[in-house]
């Protein structure tokens, strides 16, 4: 029994979170089992961005105000610190899906913190693994374009000894067509499930010690279960804009090694 357990009054348990969090039932009686709030919160989130992409720039004027100042201000840093440093001359024609899915990616992740949804979309795994799967074939459709069937051996740095080859093609191969886009995926999605269990259990811990079991002993547990989810909150808001920034960063590369062979 752990100290959570002793300070709760009434001999009542406090139980800790789990992956209950993320499963959810169809939306209504008889729906489909895909159907969820996940899923509905995915299509609004994609509205969203459309929506806001589409008031600010519809009708763009020479003097920027209100939504287009904040449209441009977004084009610019995803422009400037996501796309150019990998793409280069190329930035331009793959502006439109890097903004797309960096915009997407943080509306989906601030949903975790949003009144009522209170559930970052990317900690459901299919999420993640759609972008990356889309990201990657893209990647592979460029450098067989691009670089026709050199493109599976420009990747491996020529001039090395031939028993080396022996070592290096096979964790190239695997790192390239394997490791990345799995780790590409399961990076933004173990960083918002696990963000969104640790702000679920403190802010579990302050509810259940202030209000739904009080006691003298517990009333400093639950304050501190306030104070860290606030804290953690705070914390997260980073950790959202982060990943959406690593990812999308990611996919300019990736798109970057098919356009022009890396060695």
């Amino acid at each position: 029994m752990n100290a959570l357990t002793v300070l709760a009054s009434g001999g009542d348990e406090f139980q800790a979170p789990g992956p209950e969090l993320f499963d959810f039932p169809p939306l209504f009686a008889g729906g489909p089992a895909w159907l969820t709030k996940p899923v509905l919160f995915a299509v609004v989130g994609s509205l969203v961005v459309c929506v806001f992409f589409w008031s600010a720039f519809a009708k763009p004027k020479l003097v920027p105000r209100g939504v287009q100042n904040l449209g441009e201000v977004g084009y610019m840093f995803v422009r400037d610190e996501i796309a150019r440093p990998f793409l280069g001359k190329n930035t331009d024609r793959w502006m439109p899906m890097l903004m797309s899915m960096f915009f997407l990616i943080w509306m989906w992740n601030i949903f975790a913190v949003v009144p009522i949804i209170q559930f970052p979309i990317a900690s459901h795994i299919a999420f993640p693994i759609v972008l990356a799967l889309f990201v990657y074939i893209v990647k592979i459709y460029l450098g067989l374009r691009h670089q026709g069937l050199r493109y599976f051996t420009n990747m491996i740095p020529s001039g090395l000894p031939l028993p080396v080859y022996f070592l290096l093609v096979p964790i190239e191969y695997l790192s390239t067509f394997v490791l990345a886009p799995f780790t590409h995926a399961v990076r933004l999605f173990a960083n918002m499930f696990a963000g969104h269990t640790i702000l679920a259990f403190f802010s579990l811990v302050g509810f259940w010690f202030l209000f739904e079991k009080p006691t003298v002993a517990g009333f400093g547990v639950g304050i501190v279960g306030v104070l860290v989810t606030i804290a953690m909150t705070a914390l997260e808001l980073l950790i959202q804009f982060l990943q959406a920034f690593l990812f999308t960063m990611l996919a300019a590369m990736y798109i970057q090694s098919g356009l022009e062979a890396d060695h």
